[in-house]
């Protein structure tokens, strides 16, 4: 959850003006490396750590670095080659056999904060947009400039700009696209709801349970999930709306109620839509709430989730989570080795 980009703003934002602080961004890849072109992270002078550039292996050493950019006011660039036999990652026998250009930038008010302040308030708003960061030359200035998108709400036209390089006569900019965490609604607060939303806020996600079952959804087994609601499933739809709800997994574990919800979802931006059971199944909630299957915002992953063989609660979740990912992301969900 912490590393999400958000989340790291959410810590840093109150405390700003306490600490000195340094952005550390990686702006260009080559070869595999843990983190791409776009990935970014916190420093400060307290020693706060907020977000990860590598798999745990550059960190310390990025700090050391972020330090002098404190004492000096600074921008500097660092390079980490693990095929370079005298540098320091392959010393280590660290990394994942690339190369990893990061820049390190002061944050303070003189500088605007490089706009990560308006990014936090657009964030919190759940609007997406662009960051567009000067790369570091001796001679360049510190810049970095906030573009929100003209939509609320993701992109589907630029979601592969994410650390795009653009080169400007002698400047060069890195352009990342920002984008809200995902917004999970989960429909029904059974037992088997509560791994699916300890998951998802783990994968940093924002979740939102809906059961108007009074036994349902309590609190003491749902304390990640960011909201809990009762009302009337005729309201669903227009809070998927308001909230930018991305996805929504219907497990009511009752024909009328997933009916009910299938039916108050109609008119929403879903780009995923699952309903656990059995085809059949499917068949008989659809029939209930008198509704076709491309009456709806996406198409319905019904039965849920993956082929993975899992039995237990907890391994439906993942595989349901798993779908989802892929589906939002356009992924394949292949392995990468095809080992299936």
């Amino acid at each position: 959850m912490a590393n999400h980009l958000h989340y790291l703003l959410n810590e840093w934002y109150p405390e700003r003006d306490n600490a000195e602080w340094v952005l550390g961004t990686v702006y260009e890849t080559e070869g595999p490396c843990y983190r791409k072109a776009g990935a970014m992270m916190l420093f400060s002078s307290l020693g706060q750590q907020l977000g990860m550039l590598s798999g745990g292996c550059l960190e310390s050493d990025i700090q050391r670095h972020a330090k002098k950019v404190m004492m000096t006011g600074e921008a500097c660039t660092l390079t980490y080659d693990s095929q370079d036999e005298d540098d320091l990652s392959f010393q280590l026998g660290i990394g994942c056999g690339g190369t990893v250009h990061i820049m390190l930038q002061p944050i303070h008010a003189d500088n605007g904060y490089l706009s990560l302040d308006v990014i936090h308030a657009q964030l919190e708003q759940r609007r997406s947009g662009f960051y567009y960061q000067r790369i570091v030359t001796k001679s360049a200035e510190i810049e970095a400039n906030y573009i929100p998108s003209e939509k609320t709400h993701q992109l589907e036209a630029d979601r592969n700009t994410i650390g795009e390089r653009l080169d400007e006569g002698d400047q060069r900019w890195l352009k990342t696209f920002i984008q809200p965490p995902t917004h999970l609604l989960v429909c029904g607060g059974g037992f088997d709801a509560r791994p699916i939303v300890s998951l998802a806020h783990q994968l940093g996600w924002r979740v939102t349970l809906w059961d108007p079952r009074p036994a349902n959804a309590r609190r003491d087994y749902f304390q990640t999930a960011h909201y809990i609601l009762r009302e009337q499933a005729e309201t669903l739809g227009y809070f998927c709306n308001e909230k930018h709800v991305d996805a929504a997994v219907v497990m009511t574990h009752s024909v009328s109620l997933d009916a009910s919800v299938l039916k108050s979802l109609t008119d929403t931006r879903l780009r995923y839509l699952a309903l656990l059971g059995p085809t059949h199944r499917k068949e008989d909630v659809l029939q209930t709430a008198e509704l076709q299957e491309s009456q709806l915002p996406c198409k319905l992953a019904g039965p849920a989730g993956l082929q993975l063989g899992a039995a237990l609660p907890e391994g439906i979740g993942l595989s349901i989570l798993s779908e989802c990912m892929a589906a939002l992301n356009d992924s394949n969900a292949k392995s990468f080795s095809g080992i299936v």
